[in-house]
């Protein structure tokens, strides 16, 4: 009589134990999910949960090299950044493999100081698809023609060498802007091969290289709103470490620079330096400690920090929603949930 509640019993207790037995592998399995990112995503704001939805992980894809820079995702399906000191423009594909895609990408002498800022840094493409470089050792851009040729687009201004052209960016128009700070130079400002006495932001547009603004210290990163209304770009100046906006007039020109954002005080080691920007207008700049994500207005949102310091991000994948970091020696990337904005 008392045999099924007793067979019912071990049954029950069984289970209860497979079960408890089960949820231990669960919790260990999500612990180390959580430990494999390789960084954390600092969420200041609800607005970031969209952005960066809660299973988003940010991943190290590869490490060791010198310092990396100017991710750009080519249309054929692979990364390409820069790797300043080395000299080298450096392939990944999504198998894992990296190679190098360039050589001599900023330099063509053999009489650089080891270690020198002499490489291509920042990359991107131009309407047909062309990679364009900007060479930190020989202070110009340049574009990588389909068939291996490289063109020089710009060199000298005024009749005066540029000093180490560092990030670029296209209009819808064709019209190029690029910044122009001295970091190429040893010595920077006060290195006596540099001919210009000031830092610029240019552009280029039927062949005709205009100053546009001469009064920042250090112009770096540089991005357009999705209107093109207004261009933002990074100063990585220790002493002024800001992100600025410009109003884009009509002809194109620049006005109204005011400061967009303010880190000066920021302790965490990084300056503004590389910027994107998605297709809703959120801002993705790269400054202290990491990626800062901010709102068109300058609402600071949230920080994505990789386990190395970023100089640059790049939208890239089919969808245009992964976000590739250039972080110091390593190459990074984050699966976000909005689009952002490619060449």
């Amino acid at each position: 009589m008392r045999t099924k509640p007793i067979l019912l019993s071990l049954v029950l207790f069984t289970i209860f134990i497979l079960a408890c037995g089960s949820e231990e592998p669960a919790r260990e399995t999500a612990t180390m999910q959580e430990q494999a990112s390789a960084g954390e995503i600092v969420r200041l704001d609800p607005a970031m949960d969209e952005i960066a939805p809660a299973a988003a992980r940010i991943e190290k894809l590869g490490g060791g090299f010198q310092f990396t820079e100017g991710p750009v995702w080519m249309k054929e399906g692979y990364l390409l950044f820069s790797d300043i000191p080395a000299n080298v423009i450096r392939k990944w594909t999504p198998d894992g493999a990296f190679t190098v895609f360039r050589e001599k990408s900023g330099y063509e002498g053999t009489d650089a100081p080891a270690g020198a800022f002499i490489g291509s840094n920042g990359l991107t493409l131009d309407g047909e698809g062309r990679l364009i470089i900007c060479e930190h050792g020989s202070g110009r851009v340049t574009r990588l023609e389909k068939d291996g040729k490289l063109t020089v687009l710009a060199a000298r201004y005024e009749g005066k060498r540029l000093n180490s052209p560092n990030d670029a960016v296209y209009k819808s128009d064709g019209t190029l802007y690029f910044t122009d700070p001295p970091y190429g130079f040893v010595k920077q400002d006060e290195d006596p091969k540099k001919e210009l006495k000031f830092n610029g932001i240019y552009r280029l547009k039927n062949d005709k290289l205009e100053l546009l603004v001469k009064d920042m210290t250090r112009p770096n990163g540089l991005a357009f709103s999705p209107d093109e209304k207004v261009l933002y770009v990074a100063n990585s100046d220790p002493a002024r470490k800001v992100w600025m906006r410009f109003d884009v007039t009509g002809d194109g020109r620049l006005a109204n620079g005011q400061v967009f954002f303010d880190v000066t005080a920021e302790t965490a080691e990084g300056l503004p330096d590389g910027m994107k920007v998605d297709q809703k207008g959120n801002l993705y700049c790269t400054g202290p400690g990491g990626v800062w994500v901010f709102t068109p207005e300058g609402k600071h949102l949230g920080t994505i920090k990789p386990a190395e310091v970023p100089a640059n991000c790049g939208w890239g994948d089919e969808d245009g929603k992964t976000l590739y970091m250039t972080a110091r020696t390593g190459l990074y990337r984050v699966k976000l949930g909005i689009a952002g904005i490619r060449p």
